[in-house]
């Protein structure tokens, strides 16, 4: 059929279903249109993750189940999270406002809020940042592929 085409999953099974999905479609599978249009199997795909930004500040958030835990991920969130520009967590968490009250659900989803959604992941611009430590492979990658399939052509 002479397609390309891009697949961005962002769920966990991208392994388990996915993936080998793909695989059995280039290996010629009979299955769904594959077989309404003879295929008889080839081509490859690239596989690549995004590099988690604060992604990492939800799961933690997400995973922790009691107080002691939230604070020290707090503490971190305040050293190293990308955090909305209208949140101050000295101001959400101190001990004149109400956070300490606060149930462990009410606690997590406030700091949800706090992070800076846009920064979930790392951004194509940033990855020569020193900051991000991104490997020069994974570097290398992205600016063949984006330098190639019409994106960012600066040098």
């Amino acid at each position: 059929m002479n397609r390309q085409f891009i697949g961005i999953e962002q769920m966990d099974y991208i392994q388990t279903v996915s993936v080998p999905r793909l695989q059995k479609v280039i290996e010629g599978e009979q299955g769904g249109i594959s077989e309404d249009v003879q295929w008889k199997g080839g081509g490859s795909f690239i596989y690549a993750e995004m590099q988690e930004l604060n992604t990492k500040y939800v799961q933690l958030i997400q995973e922790v189940e009691n107080h002691e835990r939230l604070n020290k991920i707090i503490q971190i969130m305040i050293e190293s999270a990308y955090l909305n520009f209208k949140a101050d967590m000295e101001k959400i968490t101190n001990e004149n406002t109400n956070f300490v009250n606060l149930s462990l659900n009410e606690k997590k989803c406030l700091l949800i809020e706090a992070l800076d959604m846009n920064q979930l992941y790392l951004g194509y611009t940033e990855i020569d940042d020193t900051k991000f430590d991104v490997d020069e492979s994974v570097k290398k990658f992205n600016h063949s592929f984006y330098r190639n399939n019409g994106g960012d052509r600066h040098e």
